[in-house]
């Protein structure tokens, strides 16, 4: 069989199951089979394939057909502007999640240094995609999964920015070390009886640790605006993602713990995603 026809029967199996990335998700897993890009799938597609790349191509597309994403089937994922490894123990990350990296940029534009913390580090691609821009910043890290901070390590090393963020395995309750200039987060925030509703391939393969918001959603964010309020310095910045329905709960949370509202901003589908503050 060729790469072409191989290709087209992807796509059949893939629509049968209603991904309506069918023949993109299908190109890319051929590319990754042959371990070329979709450039060269597209002007070779007579070429014929051999059994073993054939059959590893079939165990991809039906992997995807499980829902299993795409991101953790080719191992990588886009964000901001490098590429980040990404396996089932870290959270893939979201174009919406941007914003996050975006406004800490646009709030250091005339900084020189700082010491920045991120709660709940993930696959790092907050943290790191701020680091690769800031070259005399120092970043810091903390998750409570050993993995996520190995995949972490991974990124930080790919990036060559290494040598400037320390990881911590740790709950943010126990966590005393250092005095931050900007802190931020994208915590857990969705509601325990939601979880059930999300799509298939979120909530049979992303971890749940970094999605359980518990009964309220707000579990997590609260003890993160806890903890950042003592870790962070007078006039600090803190940058948090939150659930599109939190916006109230949420600043009337960060209020309460001495900060002041500088601006909520809104995701690409005009959500409510993140908020801004200062430490007063």
């Amino acid at each position: 069989m060729n790469i072409k026809l191989a290709i087209e029967d992807g796509i059949n199996i893939l629509k049968d199951k209603k991904i309506n990335t069918a023949k993109l998700d299908a190109e890319i897993l051929m590319a990754k089979a042959l371990k070329k890009d979709r450039k060269y799938i597209i002007l070779n597609d007579n070429n014929d394939l051999n059994g073993k790349i054939l059959n590893y191509f079939y165990k991809l597309i039906n992997e995807r057909a499980s829902y299993k994403p795409i991101a953790y089937l080719i191992n990588k994922k886009f964000f901001w502007k490098n590429e980040f490894f990404v396996n089932k123990h870290t959270l893939i990350p979201r174009p919406d999640t941007e914003i996050l990296v975006e406004q800490v940029l646009k709030l250091t534009k005339q900084k020189n240094k700082m010491n920045i913390l991120d709660i709940g580090v993930g696959s790092g691609c907050i943290i790191l995609s701020v680091l690769k821009e800031r070259k005399n910043f120092l970043g810091t890290g903390i998750d409570i999964s050993k993995n996520a901070l190995e995949i972490c390590k991974i990124n930080a090393k790919r990036l060559k920015v290494d040598q400037r963020i320390k990881l911590y395995k740790t709950n943010i309750d126990k966590f005393e070390e250092g005095n931050y200039d900007l802190i931020i987060s994208n915590p857990p925030y969705i509601k325990k009886f939601v979880l059930k509703y999300l799509e298939s391939d979120v909530i049979k393969f992303e971890p749940k640790l970094a999605l359980d918001g518990g009964i309220d959603g707000l579990s997590e964010i609260r003890k993160v605006i806890i903890k950042s309020s003592e870790l962070i310095k007078k006039n600090g910045k803190f940058v948090l993602e939150i659930g599109f329905n939190q916006k109230n709960k949420v600043v009337k949370l960060l209020k309460e713990k001495g900060f002041y509202i500088n601006c909520t901003l809104k995701d690409l589908a005009l959500n409510d995603r993140c908020i801004v503050s200062t430490k007063i």
